[in-house]
């Protein structure tokens, strides 16, 4: 009986090792590439026109036109124009600078509207000075 219980111990064992070598495969090898997915995926549904982009064939161009129907991009390549699959995009290197300036202009505008605002109020301190200074020009 003995050695019916060590070989089903041993058949355990061999099965928890195969269970712990799956889970440590999946954690080391296959989440941190849908990870990887999904940033490329993000990437490119932020693309725009005029944002600078490298291939998978290491091509660099900008962006003249994207077409989300059909999942394809045209690259301006110095004056040549060339067609590609949407996923051939390897990665943006600048983003157009249309989308910089918008959110440059957005990020501005706020501390502006604030200046505009503190320099339009007048503390009373002001105003009683700006009063003494009007008489006294008076009396001269």
């Amino acid at each position: 009986m003995n050695v019916l219980a060590s070989s089903n111990a041993g058949s355990y064992s061999s099965m928890l090792l195969i269970v712990v070598m799956i889970v440590a495969m999946y954690f080391l090898m296959i989440r941190p590439q849908r990870k990887q997915q999904k940033k490329h995926q993000d990437t490119l549904n932020q693309l725009k026109k005029g944002d600078h982009v490298v291939t998978i064939g290491r091509l660099h161009g900008v962006i003249d036109e994207i077409n989300m129907e059909a999942k394809t991009v045209t690259l301006d390549c110095d004056g040549i124009y060339l067609v590609f699959d949407l996923n051939a995009i390897a990665s943006v290197t600048q983003r157009s600078a249309a989308s910089e300036v918008t959110s440059a202009a957005a990020t501005e505008q706020k501390p502006a509207e604030e200046k505009t605002a503190e320099t339009t109020e007048e503390t009373p301190s002001d105003a009683a000075t700006d009063d003494s200074s009007d008489d006294t020009k008076a009396d001269k």
